[in-house]
């Protein structure tokens, strides 16, 4: 077996971040939901809440500091596997991991140790707001990662400096509010919600179902019903938005998506399920649900939504022009001082596409050199894997589906049911809690494999972007990854396990200063009021 070095760099960052996310969406909905159980707790003084929080709040734990291990280990792959990638766009992607790093890790981090150890030295109302930091810290940190990643996949607010050959920033502004990096943030950390809503749901059923810790359960399923239906309910609808902004930022990865090969007359078709079919140029079998893809990708009845076939001919139309481009770079870099007037006006007007003449590096050294089939062959090579994008596509959204079904059961029953759970109900939702981690990881794959063959979307090919290492670096530095990721995740599972099973611990003394002051309102007025708790069994 022949090894590739971008091959091989490429499998060790997809392993690393897929072992990293693993993390993440837990970090990102648990604060959340522990921000709101201590606010009730707050609200009413009821210690069963703040026996919640400390409970998810362990868990929380626990997932936050291998979630920060596995993720300063994937930053400096950037340096390591991705050096000529952080060279020539460094300037506008380090920015935004920097302001995450001094804005948001630091505010996170800070208040983390605050939220664990401040328990007995601030007031309960300065241990809300503390909670509530570490939430906004973990969100505020998502959105900085989003933003990096976002400006991958549209490249906006920077161009090429043809002196220093590099991409260089020319608007702050516009990498920050880009449209996909927006879209992206509120879809994964949606996403992230609905992660944690469905572990707490599953661990309180399991309790639930052993007759356990039943009032924390009850109410942490009331809790995390209604947080996951609202969070499932706005990944759909966010999930929209950003099938709506690939329209017009990854136009290939869309119809690749969607396994359309010729461009359908307005308004285009979904495809509910098919098989496509790369050699043939066909999805096979078919299944077509009217105008639906057309509705969300153009938000109208008549506009058009291009096919795989017309990008490629429009990939190989931009690789023509990106040959004029590097030309004139040529010329520009030969010249410096001296740059012929002609040159410099070539490469402004052609200069949007010079990242469509690289895509000849990966068969010829100078692109100026390209014969008509190499052309063809990097037209083609924009074209991702279309069969396992449809399918990681279409598992991910009937997963994001099944989640809006179970929530809206879970709070009904909850919330007009009288908290009554059939047993099979409490078993499915202990079964389907790894879901939506595999949810998320398909996310991902549609992200960056739909990106292919781009690091930066348009800009940069990913055959360029890579390290000049061997391949016995690459192959021990790999084993490395998976096997001190693979130790870390199963000292993750064993800690999440073993705390799951002691469960929360019992707060005699708050439980009893709590009954007293209880009794002692009950002595005192008639106990009506719009926080006031229920009465002592």
């Amino acid at each position: 077996m022949e090894f590739d070095i971008v091959e091989l760099s490429r499998l060790q960052f997809a392993m690393t971040a897929m072992y990293h996310f693993l993390f993440v969406p837990l970090t990102l909905g648990l604060s959340i939901l522990l921000a709101i159980m201590e606010t009730v707790y707050v609200m009413t003084g009821r210690p069963i809440w703040r026996q919640m929080t400390k409970f998810w709040g362990t868990l929380f734990g626990i997932n936050f500091v291998l979630g920060v291990a596995t993720g300063i280990t994937m930053e400096f792959q950037f340096g390591m596997n991705w050096s000529y990638y952080s060279h020539y766009v460094g300037d506008i992607f380090g920015a935004p991991l920097a302001v995450e790093g001094l804005m948001a890790f630091f505010l996170e981090a800070t208040f983390v140790g605050l939220f664990f150890f401040g328990w007995d030295k601030l007031s309960e109302v300065q241990h809300m707001i503390v909670t509530w930091l570490v939430a906004l810290g973990s969100n505020l940190s998502a959105l900085w990662i989003l933003i990096a990643n976002g400006w991958m996949q549209n490249p906006v607010g920077a161009v090429f400096n043809p002196e220093t050959m590099r991409m260089e920033m020319t608007s702050f502004f516009d990498v920050v509010f880009n449209q996909v990096a927006q879209a992206k943030f509120v879809h994964t950390v949606s996403a992230g919600y609905v992660t944690a809503a469905v572990f707490v749901m599953g661990v309180s059923a399991w309790y639930l179902l052993k007759g356990r810790h039943t009032e924390l359960a009850r109410r942490s399923v009331t809790v995390a019903s209604s947080f996951g239906l609202a969070a499932a309910l706005s990944v759909v609808v966010l999930g929209d938005e950003s099938g709506y902004s690939a329209t017009h930022t990854q136009k290939m990865k869309l119809a690749a998506i969607e396994g359309m090969w010729e461009t359908h007359d307005a308004p285009a078709p979904f495809n509910l399920v098919g098989f496509p079919d790369k050699e043939a140029r066909e999805t096979h079998y078919a299944i077509e649900i009217p105008w639906v893809m057309g509705l969300i990708g153009t938000r109208s009845l008549t506009e058009e939504m291009p096919g795989i076939n017309d990008l490629v001919e429009e990939a190989e139309k931009r690789i023509r022009n990106g040959i004029i481009a590097y030309d004139a770079l040529m010329t520009i870099r030969e010249t410096r001082g001296n740059v012929p007037d002609e040159a410099r006006r070539l490469f402004e007007q052609s200069s949007d596409d010079l990242g469509y003449a690289f895509l000849l590096k990966r068969y010829v050294d100078d692109p100026r050199d390209a014969n008509e089939q190499q052309i063809a062959m990097a037209a083609e090579d924009t074209v991702p894997g279309v069969a396992p994008l449809f399918w990681a596509f279409r598992i991910m959204v009937g997963l994001g589906f099944s989640y809006i079904a179970v929530m809206a059961y879970f709070f009904v029953q909850a919330s007009f049911k009288g908290m009554h759970f059939p047993r099979p109900a409490l078993w499915l939702a202990v079964i389907i809690i790894p879901t939506p981690w595999i949810a998320a990881e398909l996310g991902w794959f549609v992200a960056e494999y739909g990106r292919q063959p781009w690091t930066v979307d348009g800009v940069l090919p990913t055959a360029l972007s890579a390290s000049h290492l061997s391949v016995a670096e690459l192959l021990i530095t790999l084993a490395g990854f998976v096997t001190f990721y693979t130790v870390l995740f199963i000292i993750e599972m064993g800690l999440m396990l073993k705390y799951i099973r002691k469960g929360p611990s019992e707060d005699v003394e708050e439980t009893e200063a709590w009954m007293a002051r209880h009794e002692h309102r009950l002595r005192t007025h008639d106990g009506k009021g719009p926080f006031a708790p229920e009465p002592a069994e």
